[in-house]
């Protein structure tokens, strides 16, 4: 009985990545903004009608990249995502302040913004959790009052649309990831959108040594992405619509199977919303008597391995734990939620084998 892991990543035929690649033999240009990366980007504005583009190795070091060039400060942020988040406004020079979180959403929790705002604060940076959209016009609206910048982290929300308007156009700038795990993958590797041509070309200089005009004008690093990771997102493009449908049926599945199971907190999704259906969390009530930890253990007995996004809340990791601010909505939810697997090539007989796991704990574990 094969192992069914919480994601799987998606993979075109292997000889159309095969014809990709040899582009690259024929012209010997394997990185440095070659011709890959410049189809990719080209391919990416067509599609979803972004002016300002760069792709980089990673989204980790995409978004350093876009806050480095932002005056050192204080950053609010969420505690409840991926410590990546944190990271990267801590490399960047900042200073990373945690906001607590909806506990419908999962996202930063507006409405406690302000009271986090100081003078040494300097930016925003909200996270789409699970591709879920964040109140990205209340968000804005604060950031306008105070003249901060918003840098979102949407990481999991590549392709997401809301009332017919892409995600990466919300703010002032967005981070995309394009790692093997996330719904659209170019191997590994990282997309920045900017509303701003001068930001867009300082963040791109960044990424490069901080070159501009064969002169280091800035504190760079080497973040480019190459031509073979390139080439994996150009094939990879071609399936994505596709790829999110798979994905939507199996959610739809999921939301049946479970629809009765009392313990359980599914997320709703809003019909405003094109999702991109990149996790599939399920979230214990605080009022169940099962925990995590033991549904982890059940499964994984059965070959099957959710995993726990996220935990700990960042605030409550070792190297943030000394941080004064308190989210105890998010610490609550880490302690509660957990992702199951789903990705596009899952079988029936995977996703049922997930799903009997799943009933066969709440009914009968």
């Amino acid at each position: 009985m094969n192992n069914i892991y919480v994601t799987k990543p998606s993979l075109p035929e292997f000889d159309i990545y095969v014809d990709e690649i040899k582009k690259i033999w024929q012209t010997c240009h394997i990185t440095n903004f070659g011709n890959e990366y410049k189809e990719l980007v080209n391919q990416i504005k067509s599609t979803f009608g972004y002016k300002y583009v760069d792709l980089q190795c990673n989204g980790h070091m995409t978004l350093q990249n876009i806050l480095s060039c932002i005056e050192p400060g204080e950053i609010i942020t969420t505690s409840f995502s991926f410590v990546s988040t944190a990271l990267a406004i801590y490399n960047s020079g900042h200073t990373p302040v945690f906001c607590d979180i909806d506990p419908n959403t999962y996202n930063i929790d507006v409405s406690l913004i302000e009271d986090l705002i100081t003078p040494n604060t300097v930016a925003i940076v909200p996270v789409h959790v699970f591709g879920f959209p964040c109140d990205c016009n209340s968000i804005m609206s604060i950031a306008k009052k105070y003249n901060l910048k918003v840098v979102y982290d949407a990481a999991h929300a590549f392709g997401v649309r809301v009332n017919n308007t892409e995600i990466g156009e919300f703010g002032d700038a967005s981070m995309f990831s394009f790692h093997a795990t996330k719904v659209y993958n170019s191997i590994e590797g990282g997309m920045a959108v900017f509303s701003d041509e001068d930001w867009y070309n300082e963040c791109l200089c960044r990424s490069n040594f901080g070159l501009k005009d064969g002169m280091t004008c800035y504190n760079g690093l080497n973040s480019k992405m190459n031509e073979f990771q390139a080439a994996m997102g150009i094939v990879n493009l071609k399936n994505f619509d596709n790829n999110v449908e798979k994905r939507k049926n199996i959610t739809n599945l999921y939301n049946d199977s479970f629809a009765d199971l009392s313990d359980l907190v599914l997320c709703h999704r809003d019909e405003s919303i094109k999702h991109n259906y990149a996790y599939y969390p399920i979230c214990f009530k605080e009022s169940s008597e099962r925990t995590v930890p033991d549904f982890i253990k059940w499964c994984e007995e059965k070959s099957v391995f959710p995993r726990r996004y996220f935990y700990p809340a960042i605030n409550d990791m070792p190297f943030f734990s000394d941080t004064v601010f308190k989210t105890p909505v998010a610490r609550s939810v880490s302690e509660r939620i957990v992702c199951l697997p789903i990705y596009a090539d899952m079988t029936n007989e995977e996703s049922k084998r997930v799903i009997d796991a799943v009933r066969g704990f709440f009914l009968n574990g």
